[in-house]
């Protein structure tokens, strides 16, 4: 109540302020007139006519000049100023006073609610009907499409969201009806051996494995279906061709790739590392070389990819493969010291310092 007081002080305040004027009484409209000097004039001239203090003849041409001057300046006087009504003005002031409050309490009371009492913000942004729970929505979509099983868009939509709940038997279904009714494409396959490999508990099993196949046949660029199969050669235990899958998916990835840091740990882990600083073609040529031989063309190329890093240093990839050869030959040393070399190549470019950086940490040299 103190605040709406006050609101109430500050607008009759304004009111005041605005319409005292109009309420107080005018000075005379003669006072500080010309008409009111020429006047003076007249009266002037002839008191001085009176004391002989002025010819006649004189007396009567100022009479004459300052006549014409009189009516003239009454001519050009608002004609409205002598009709200017002092108690029409205090009325309308009374009006506006009166009247503002009355019509704003009017237009106030039926909209407003001046008895409801406030509300925690929580309770204010609880809109009803507007925060559904996703639970909610799958529920009426799954209904939608109990009732339109052929909605090939739906059950395109709903798979990753069951995906996502943990409702992996769900997802498989639903996954199996976007493939019936959407068509096949390496996207669909590769989704769907991602959530039988996920109903395993994370197993690539025969029946995913076969799906990531299908997935690849129909493009053997598909990152999910590439990833994936390298995860089975991986727990199949052949690590080579796991790391084998893994480096041609890194070579193709965008330096932007999202799931580059995954793969990157993936290859980490399963020894991918070996000779990194190489080309496939270079690691073939060489199997057939002596131990000795094979190791001293490693450390020229891995030396050489050093020096051209000195040289320009902006390829991130080329730095962590330089890191990665360093840690295979156990010169734990010189890779830190290549990863402070390439922070500080590429410390004047935000994205390709992010890059770097996660890539560091997936060979354990973060921070």
């Amino acid at each position: 109540m103190t605040l709406w007081f006050v609101f109430a002080l500050m607008t009759v305040a304004a009111i005041f302020a605005v319409l005292w004027p109009l309420g107080r009484k005018g000075r005379a409209q003669d006072q500080g007139s010309e008409v009111a000097v020429y006047k003076d004039q007249l009266a002037e001239i002839e008191r001085d006519l009176a004391a002989g203090s002025i010819p006649a003849p004189d007396a009567e041409a100022a009479r004459i000049e300052i006549s014409r001057r009189l009516l003239a300046a009454a001519a050009s006087e608002p004609a409205m100023a002598a009709t200017s009504s002092v108690t029409w003005r205090r009325a309308a002031a009374v009006l506006a006073l009166a009247g503002l409050p009355l019509v704003a309490i009017g237009v106030y009371m039926p909209l407003g609610s001046p008895k409801l009492q406030d509300f925690p913000l929580a309770q204010r942004e609880r809109v009803p009907g507007k925060a559904q729970s996703l639970e909610n929505l799958v529920a009426q979509v799954q209904q939608h499409l109990e009732t339109n099983p052929t909605d090939g868009r739906g059950w395109n939509v709903l798979a990753p969201v069951l995906q996502r709940l943990g409702r992996f038997d769900d997802a498989v279904r639903a996954y199996r009806n976007s493939l019936t009714y959407n068509g096949e494409s390496a996207e669909r396959r590769a989704d769907l051996g991602e959530a039988i490999a996920a109903a395993a508990g994370g197993v690539v099993t025969a029946e995913a494995k076969t799906e990531f196949e299908r997935a690849h046949a129909l493009d053997a660029d598909d990152p999910k279906a590439n990833y994936f199969l390298g995860l089975a050669a991986e727990q199949d235990g052949r690590k080579d061709d796991a790391a084998k899958i893994w480096r041609g998916l890194l070579a193709k990835a965008p330096a932007d790739a999202p799931w580059r840091a995954l793969v990157q740990t993936s290859l980490a882990r399963v020894g991918g590392g070996t000779m990194p600083a190489l080309s496939d073609e270079t690691i073939a040529a060489s199997k057939d070389m002596a131990e000795g031989d094979r190791n001293a063309m490693v450390r020229g190329m891995v030396e050489r990819l050093a020096t051209r890093l000195k040289q320009n240093g902006d390829d991130v990839e080329s730095w962590l493969r330089l890191v990665r050869a360093y840690l295979v030959m156990g010169e734990r040393d010189k890779a830190m010291g290549a990863s402070a070399d390439a922070r500080q190549a590429v410390a004047s470019d935000g994205e390709r310092l992010r890059q770097l950086n996660e890539g560091l940490r997936t060979l354990g040299l973060g921070g």
